[in-house]
């Protein structure tokens, strides 16, 4: 077994792109590049920019790699992405935006020909949350150029291919609310082959699998030498989970948190959800199903408090728990919103309002998903003592968290590197 002692990891989330170097010793990023995540609205539809994320990327390899040499590469992305591929290995299509409302345009048909939850485990979401939703939309609004695509590729691998020139997918992006799979056999679901898409999908390939070495181009480019193995990567709220897989005894509750909060139970049996309450089975490196339950926590984070948020002294906790003011859960009809105007009440005092609430909306999906043992929280929401806090107490179970680390995603990632196949 090869250990790599700086892994490059490739993060994309739908808010920001990110490179990290992990040193492998004590599994800690020792530099990271950032930039903002934007959608463009030029084409025929929302798409991710990946020509200005693949600039960043080139970049930041360039400028990390001088400083701490870099021995290998992993990529950690989203999911709900799909990227389309020619018979040149050129995008076919703009990356869609899941976001895009534009798909439900065709809901109802594509609702007739989808699998059940219960082949899937993937709940009916809005937009392009179904990658297969995602598909049938590009086919039927599409249908000439959608007969040409040659290759079809998860997210994380797309940036994997463009780095190393290898076509895969892989097993937790592909699981992951996609209706495309079948956790409980692994393998595709009823949708991919009855409508002809099996013969475009890349080969499967194991997330902790070196696809092949960088491309002489990008070597050259970058200034990494061309040997360094470019490994296949995954779904991000896996890659924050893969520590866990691989390591901890079971049950345990991880909580991955960002744009997306990410509730999953590891040791917990994946039948019995309900899909009406966003729960879903998804899928780990190993291929092995799990429950998982996932609300906007960090967009409602942003949009509650924008530039406001602070953190709060323990009077203003104290004056959160006793306010009149509360945060009211998203409808049918209504997003989450205040239940009173909060102007009157400070920055401290409306940062914890909001993270109480987001720790009772974590506890009441973990309690979904029949979720037990320590709980352990990764991204951005570690750093919010009161959200851990009120997180224990709800539960009455142990809080573990990282505070020298923003996210375990790049982490676990790395990880992919190390593990003997």
């Amino acid at each position: 077994m090869t250990k790599h002692k700086n892994v490059a990891v490739i993060d994309i989330g739908k808010s920001n792109a990110k490179l990290a170097v992990v040193e492998t010793e004590n599994w800690t990023e020792i530099a990271v590049r950032k930039i903002s995540n934007g959608v463009l609205d030029d084409g025929p539809y929302p798409h991710f920019d990946v020509d200005r994320i693949w600039n960043f990327l080139l970049r930041a390899l360039r400028e990390v790699h001088a400083l701490h040499c870099i021995d290998a590469i992993s990529v950690t992305t989203h999911g709900s992405a799909v990227a389309l591929l020619d018979k040149n290995g050129q995008l076919a299509f703009p990356v869609l935006d899941y976001e895009y409302t534009g798909i439900d345009s065709v809901r109802e048909e594509y609702n007739r020909i989808r699998p059940d939850f219960s082949q899937t485990g993937s709940p009916s979401l809005a937009g392009g949350l179904n990658i297969g939703a995602q598909l049938y939309w590009l086919e039927t609004q599409f249908p000439n150029k959608f007969s040409k695509v040659q290759t079809i590729l998860m997210y994380p691998q797309y940036w994997a291919f463009r780095l190393s020139g290898v076509a895969a997918n892989e097993v937790t992006s592909l699981g992951c609310h996609t209706d495309l799979w079948k956790p409980s056999s692994g393998s595709y679901s009823d949708l991919v082959t009855q409508r002809g898409w099996l013969e475009k999908m890349a080969s499967l390939r194991s997330a902790f699998e070196c696809l092949g070495p960088l491309m002489p181009n990008i070597a050259e480019e970058t200034g990494l030498p061309g040997h360094i193995p470019v490994y296949c990567g995954l779904h991000d709220s896996n890659a924050s989970l893969l520590p866990h897989v691989l390591r901890t005894v079971r049950p345990v509750s991880v909580v991955s948190t960002g744009t997306w909060v990410i509730v999953m139970a590891l040791g917990a049996p994946a039948d019995g959800l309900n899909p009406a309450q966003n729960t879903l089975v998804n899928v780990d490196a190993l291929g092995s199903p799990f429950p998982t339950a996932r609300f906007m926590g960090g967009r409602d984070f942003e949009k509650l408090l924008g530039s406001e948020s602070a953190e709060p002294t323990p009077e203003e906790i104290k004056s959160a728990m006793l306010s009149d003011v509360r945060v009211l859960p998203a409808s049918s009809e209504q997003k989450t919103r205040w239940s009173a105007n909060p102007d009157d009440l400070s920055r401290g005092v409306k940062t914890a309002l909001v993270s109480i609430f987001l720790a009772k909306e974590t506890a009441d999906r973990l309690e979904l998903i029949g979720a037990q043992g320590t709980i352990y929280v990764e991204g951005p929401f570690c750093k919010n003592g009161v959200f851990t806090s009120h997180l224990a107490a709800l539960t009455n179970r142990p809080v573990k968290y990282d505070h020298s680390s923003s996210t375990g995603t790049a982490a676990g990632a790395a990880m992919l590197t190390i593990r003997q196949q």
